[in-house]
């Protein structure tokens, strides 16, 4: 792949962004999330996969750290005399301040504490996503499912979102089409069960579940606590930032084993509980429901997003899913094996058969 800096204005604001360039062209997937933002794109007999930091970083503005940042092409904006270090960047930049990254979403939503998020999710997406070739060339973008608490702030906000994405894809000349991320997943790995299953894709700011029958979602909802809360609550316990305890979990956490240390222990508790609170909803949700059809085999259960990427991962899940009732049998439960390039990918398959 190759990078060239241009430009893109948002109301009136002078944006500095580095597109991706590869000469692709045809349907896209897009997944926007909490923590990352992806790309997929079928480029010849492989999928393209493209991804950035859905994050940014302040710092001073002036004229040399502008040199500097162009030279590097460092993608920034200029808002308010200073500078706003976006994508993977900026967790470089606050790994070196010892602060946090920022983030224009939160918990799956675009937060409102952030005047330039609209801006930067723009932005972000620029660096992945070419103008189409052809105008009203498909291109699917993940959604939240509704989330179970708070429903009517969420559900306002989440339509803000969408509302925001589509119009941008539609302004860079494509036909977008949401797709639940949950969806996302069974469309990207249960193609030989007949899209029959559970997709679950736990990211930074929220786990989405799908239960899906022959790709038609029949139950989709999301929790609001993912990856950005465990990095929180043990940033709070150890006192590190959470861009850093980020860091260490992604260099490697393995669930399976003894901790060795207390920011290891802290990481075991904080994903003990996210995963029985994911799988409890799961009980709560789907067994209260007078929407499950009658379905005569066993259905198996897909996990994908970065926060399922944890080395024991699988098997902490499974204990944990053995203490619940469901109404019908599970077959297998599995990580897919791109947990970050999941909710991506089942996009693109959606925007493929849109396309036909």
């Amino acid at each position: 792949m190759t990078e060239a800096t241009g430009s893109n204005d948002y109301q009136g604001k002078s944006v500095e962004v580095v597109e991706n360039t590869e000469d692709t062209g045809g349907p896209i997937g897009l997944d926007v999330g909490t923590s990352n933002i992806v790309m997929a794109q079928n480029k010849g007999n492989r999928v393209s996969i493209v991804k950035q930091q859905n994050a940014f970083f302040a710092i001073p503005q002036s004229k040399f750290t502008r040199q500097i940042l162009q030279q590097n092409e460092i993608v920034f904006f200029e808002h308010n005399k200073q500078y706003y270090i976006i994508g993977d960047s900026a967790e470089n930049f606050a790994n070196m301040f010892n602060a946090n990254t920022r983030r224009p979403m939160e918990k799956g939503f675009l937060t409102l504490r952030e005047d330039e998020g609209v801006a930067i999710i723009q932005a972000v997406i620029k660096t992945l996503v070419q103008r189409a070739k052809k105008l009203g060339e498909i291109i699917c973008f993940s959604v939240p499912g509704e989330p179970l608490c708070d429903k009517q702030n969420s559900s306002s906000l989440g339509g803000h979102e969408s509302v925001v994405i589509k119009m941008y894809l539609e302004s860079l000349g494509y036909t977008p089409i949401a797709i639940n991320e949950g969806l996302a997943v069974v469309m990207a790995e249960l193609g030989d069960e007949n899209f029959t299953g559970i997709g679950i894709s736990m990211g930074g700011g929220m786990c989405n579940v799908c239960l899906s029958y022959m790709s038609v979602p029949v139950i989709t909802y999301s929790i609001q606590k993912g990856g950005d809360d465990i990095d929180e609550n043990v940033s709070r316990e150890v006192g590190m930032s959470a861009t850093k305890i980020k860091g260490i979990k992604e260099e490697g956490v393995d669930l399976s084993t003894l901790p060795k240390n207390n920011v290891e222990l802290a990481l075991q508790i904080y994903y003990t509980d996210l995963i029985n609170l994911l799988v409890s909803s799961m009980e709560m949700v789907i067994s209260s429901s007078d929407k499950i059809p009658k379905i005569a085999h066993a259905l198996p259960i897909v996990i994908s997003g970065g926060t399922a990427s944890p080395k024991g991962f699988k098997e902490k899940f499974e204990s944990t899913l053995q203490t619940i009732r469901l109404p019908f049998e599970i077959s297998s439960v599995r990580v897919s094996k791109d947990p970050l390039d999941t909710t991506a990918k089942g996009a693109l398959v959606m925007a493929v058969s849109e396309a036909k």
